[in-house]
């Protein structure tokens, strides 16, 4: 790190290589031009390189400027990168979350109430995101996935298995609900980009090509489904809720299970081994309370 220029030259000359003017580098930077133009001076003396040719009041970047503030622009932006998520990681007292924005509203959100309770010194973060975040990052804590397991670098714990069954408003298609497989891909139907296979197999029906709409959050399908808009397969753990208030029915009585079980995952760090452990205790019991409510002989295999 010894040849490593001060920063306060580096940001002052990518700027002005960015901008093309010192002007305007000293005011996004909230300096005085003088300033910018000793920084820049200071840099080219270190360097022993020019790093701008002047031309009447302008800058223009030597070939050597170019390629330098090329690499000095990658170097700041991870520096900037490194520095958010340092400053991103939970707190001691903070409880970060990560999980599908599908499981997060229709299964963790109407239960976390609950840990809040037993446990109000921890500041809960969701990070809801259909993208899956990386852990041994450290910017969450534990993180809920769906999926086969075995994930690098992280501790793993089984929650349940899940299963699919078709779905619609009570008032769809004017009550007149679909009372075979074949009725129901008469549609309209409403999916994702997930099969149906494992659904049709059991059914006995080939899975269907075509449907009214295709979307890719849970959520999203859930919500027309409950406005009556079609008919949607989906895993029990997502509308089991509205299936106890009445908001949605099953339709037909053919349950078919789903491939990839819910797990719970964290990445194995000391500084957060006591929120993770509290977090997963909770979680089995609301896992092992979900369970026991299911209807007779409609229970996911836990494990």
């Amino acid at each position: 790190m010894k040849n490593l220029p001060p920063l306060t030259a580096l940001r002052s000359f990518e700027a002005v290589a960015r901008l093309g003017s010192i002007t305007r580098a000293a005011e996004e930077l909230h300096v005085t031009h003088s300033a910018i133009s000793q920084q820049i001076r200071l840099l080219e003396d270190l360097l022993g390189i020019t790093l701008f040719v002047r031309e009447g009041r302008g800058l223009r970047l030597t070939e050597e400027g170019r390629i330098y503030a090329l690499q000095i622009r990658s170097g700041l932006a991870e520096l900037g990168e490194a520095t958010r998520l340092i400053q991103a990681r939970p707190r001691e007292g903070d409880l970060a979350v990560a999980v599908l924005p599908s499981f997060g509203a229709q299964w963790l959100l109407p239960r976390l109430h609950r840990f809040q309770a037993l446990h109000p010194h921890y500041r809960v973060s969701i990070r809801a995101s259909l993208d899956i975040l990386d852990l041994r990052q450290g910017l969450v804590d534990v993180g809920i996935r769906i999926g086969q397991g075995n994930w690098e670098g992280l501790q793993q714990l089984r929650l349940f298995d899940d299963q699919l069954l078709m779905v619609a408003a009570p008032g769809f298609n004017a009550g007149r609900l679909p009372q075979t497989p074949q009725q129901v891909m008469a549609g309209p139907l409403i999916r994702s980009v997930e099969s149906w296979q494992p659904w049709c197999q059991l059914a006995g029906i080939e899975e269907p090509g075509e449907a009214l709409l295709w979307i890719n959050d849970s959520n999203l399908i859930l919500e027309m489904v409950r406005q009556g808009q079609g008919i949607t397969l989906e895993r029990r753990s997502l509308v089991q809720r509205d299936l106890d208030t009445g908001r949605l029915v099953q339709v037909t009585d053919i349950v078919a299970p789903y491939p990839h079980p819910c797990w719970l995952v964290w990445p194995p760090r000391e500084s957060a081994r006591h929120k993770q452990e509290v977090f997963a205790a909770w979680i089995q019991q609301e896992v092992a309370d979900y369970l026991a409510a299911l209807p007779a002989g409609s229970g996911p295999a836990t494990r």
